[in-house]
């Protein structure tokens, strides 16, 4: 069972996700909607799947289960807003430093997510997988993928995250780092496009999304 950790707003990113829902059962996935105001436990679950579209109903929620997930090893994909967050409790409680969403506490000195400079909201850039990554293991050639983001981690939070061993595995023009592959654990992956965007119009399940599915089937 892997838990949809976020709040359905009817949002096109969130039909689409809907749309997948399908699909990964026939993968053998069951999903379920975990709003993050809801007092869950998140340890119930065999996977996690941060989605689009912070700020949530509860931040803190959202950061005290990226702990759990972290700590306990459970399969974890976090895009977008999810990636946002993977890299504030990454950079809080791993590297040690105190990081700042923009959009939600305000632009500062700490901010480890800022304003992208070039918004990427509804926007396709050409995403290139980084050669010897476990990204482009999954996805060797370089792909268009889909966004809807207004921030992004910043170029020091990323450099910071590298030195605690945290790798790059795509990038991709406006975006920077387009794939955050976190270490010691099983599957925890970020990405900024929106791998289940296409599921609508009947597009296949994209790699990054089998991987995970993968490693939570095998976790369970």
């Amino acid at each position: 069972m892997i838990a949809l950790l976020g709040d359905d707003r009817g949002h096109p990113s969130h039909q689409e996700l809907n749309a997948l829902r399908p699909q990964l059962a026939e993968l053998g996935a069951e999903t379920e909607w975990v709003p993050t105001d809801s007092g869950f436990d998140i340890a119930a679950y065999d996977g996690v799947w941060l989605v689009p579209g912070s700020p949530y109903a509860d931040d803190a929620a959202v950061i005290a289960a990226l702990e759990v997930v972290r700590e306990r090893g459970i399969p974890f994909l976090g895009v977008c807003g999810g990636m946002q967050y993977a890299v504030l409790e990454w950079t809080r409680n791993v590297v040690g430093s105190t990081a700042t969403h923009a959009e939600s506490d305000g632009e500062g000195d700490d901010n480890a997510v800022a304003a992208l400079a070039c918004s990427l909201y509804g926007e396709k850039r050409l995403v290139t997988p980084v050669p010897g990554t476990r990204f482009a293991d999954w996805q060797p050639e370089p792909f268009v993928g889909m966004h809807f983001c207004n921030y992004a981690p910043t170029a020091e939070a990323v450099v910071a995250l590298e030195k605690a061993g945290v790798v790059v595995g795509a990038t991709a023009n406006d975006a920077g780092a387009e794939v955050l592959e976190f270490p010691d654990h099983s599957f925890y992956v970020t990405s900024m496009f929106q791998p289940h965007i296409g599921a609508l119009a009947g597009a296949p399940v994209h790699p990054l999304v089998r991987a995970f599915v993968s490693a939570v089937g095998a976790r369970g």
